[in-house]
């Protein structure tokens, strides 16, 4: 053995990092192992996601609700996977699809004399996801996001402010459950 003056060998360190490189090694050479750089792996032969229109049944009175759901799907979707949007189910390997069907706008904080500080709106959304190619779907499931505001200061463009985080939120969740099976 190899020793310096300060009686350290340098070969128990050595035969470490090489069994260390010698795994990584393997590990990546193996099939087993996908790495995507958003994090998920999607099966080889899911090409196309069908995303139809989420209908509001919440009576939000945010007439584009539904819009800037379907949109932030869309978009996250397709810019973070290697999915292509089909124009119909029969075109798709998988479906994402549901409703909205819940919006709250209701006091979250109040003051010493009882008025509301912070609003807090709150998104449910009940969606199914499928593949075409199964007759059960993977899942479904109520996906709800919150989002909170100060109603006296530009109580309008708080509450779209506070419902877009919230659709943010609820985005994050159908996606991250949608492909954390793949």
């Amino acid at each position: 053995m190899d020793c310096n003056k300060r009686n350290r060998c340098a070969k128990p360190a050595f035969i470490w990092t090489k069994s260390v490189l010698a795994f990584l090694v393997l590990i990546s050479l193996s099939g087993c192992f996908r790495y995507s750089f958003t994090g998920t792996s999607i099966p080889a032969d899911v090409k196309s996601i069908f995303i139809p229109f989420f209908a509001d049944q919440s009576t939000s009175g945010i007439g584009d609700l539904s819009d800037r759901l379907n949109q932030a799907l869309i978009n996250r979707f397709v810019n973070q996977t290697r999915l292509q949007l089909a124009n119909s189910r029969d075109q798709a390997d998988a479906v994402l699809e549901g409703s909205i069907v819940s919006y709250r706008n209701a006091p979250f904080s109040i003051s010493g004399n009882e008025q509301a500080e912070q609003n807090e709106v709150t998104i449910t959304i009940r969606a199914t996801f499928q593949y075409t190619r199964e007759e059960q779907p993977e899942w479904t499931s109520t996906f709800s996001g919150k989002g909170t505001y100060d109603p006296i200061d530009n109580p309008i463009e708080g509450e779209t402010n506070a419902a877009e985080s919230a659709l943010t939120q609820v985005v994050n969740n159908m996606f991250n459950d949608a492909v954390s099976g793949w």
